[in-house]
């Protein structure tokens, strides 16, 4: 495993009463392998177990998650990704189990507010409860890879994501297509410029653009099919505290949650907390606050040994 990279400094920044305004530095350009991606199809495919446990992909365009990041790379680097793409740890690419591939992702460290979109290509992580499994590039972006994991939040970007998914589609598919939503605003942030990968130089402007150049001719493909670049740049959000818990579920009904929290008392602080997902008024159960990742992990495997099969580690 590599060292962790040096802090890479930021241009000159104007700090705004409300909000952080975007540095005016220019973004190194970072080659891309846009050949290799043409080669993957889109996928979301059927249930399946690993280890015991079911996973149900999914096309969700809001899905807007926290959780526990972990990190992959050489042992995979070159292999073939869950669609037919190829693995390449210095790329900014990620693993998800329910996710639709490609799909593309904002991936936020919450303890250190840095923030970087990814290429979802992949499934996994299926060790322990960790929401996503990245590139060994994109951790070391995030300033994890040292520590192997860290809070994250990770938030569909869905026009970027079914514009990569249209194009996987000409290589093939196993679901019909879906309809593009408006773009949603941008957070104002601070941005630097991406260090290059250890061992991987940068390419200059007019590589990076060739490199970036759809396989298929421009004739035969619209302007709405262009394969996504993702942005090359780290994006600063202000750091908030937060938690780690494992929430047991999140019921419509107060006497269900009621009856989790009985069932989960021997284990530690439960709490049941009201709160509104995508329209409906949930109850959610939850143990914590927890203090680390590994002792998160144990109060999760005896939460399901307790009963709750459905839970999960969540950031807070």
């Amino acid at each position: 495993m590599m060292s962790r990279r040096r802090p890479v400094p930021l241009a000159a920044c104007l700090v705004l009463s409300l909000a952080l305004a975007a540095c005016a530095s220019k973004p190194a350009a970072v080659q891309t392998s846009s050949a290799e991606k043409s080669q993957g199809t889109f996928k979301i495919g059927k249930p399946y177990p690993v280890n015991g446990v079911w996973y149900y992909p999914s096309a969700d365009l809001n899905y807007d998650e926290t959780g526990i990041a972990s990190w992959y790379g050489p042992d995979f680097h070159e292999k073939a990704t869950a669609n037919g793409e190829q693995f390449d740890q210095n790329a900014l690419s990620a693993a998800h189990k329910t996710l639709p591939l490609p799909s593309i992702v904002q991936v936020t460290n919450l303890e250190n507010g840095r923030s970087i979109e990814v290429r979802v290509n992949d499934r996994g992580p299926f060790v322990g409860n960790r929401i996503i499994d990245l590139s060994r590039r994109s951790a070391q972006l995030l300033g994890f890879e040292g520590q192997g994991t860290a809070k994250v939040r990770v938030k569909v970007l869905s026009s970027e994501s079914i514009q990569a998914q249209s194009i996987a589609r000409l290589n093939g598919s196993d679901t019909a297509p879906i309809e593009v939503p408006q773009a949603a605003p941008h957070q104002t942030v601070v941005a630097e410029a991406l260090p290059p990968a250890v061992g991987v130089p940068l390419a200059p402007p007019q590589a990076a653009q060739a490199a970036a150049a759809p396989a298929t001719p421009p004739a035969a493909r619209p302007a709405s099919l262009q394969e996504p670049e993702l942005p090359n740049m780290v994006l600063l959000y202000p750091v908030k505290p937060t938690h780690i818990y494992v929430q047991a579920g999140a019921f419509s009904l107060g006497d269900n949650a009621t009856r989790m929290k009985a069932r989960l008392s021997g284990l530690g602080d439960v709490s049941v907390t009201g709160a509104r997902v995508n329209g409906i008024d949930v109850y959610r159960v939850r143990l914590g606050p927890i203090g680390s990742v590994d002792e998160a992990d144990q109060v999760l495997a005896r939460a399901v040994g307790a009963g709750a099969t459905e839970a999960k580690i969540v950031v807070d």
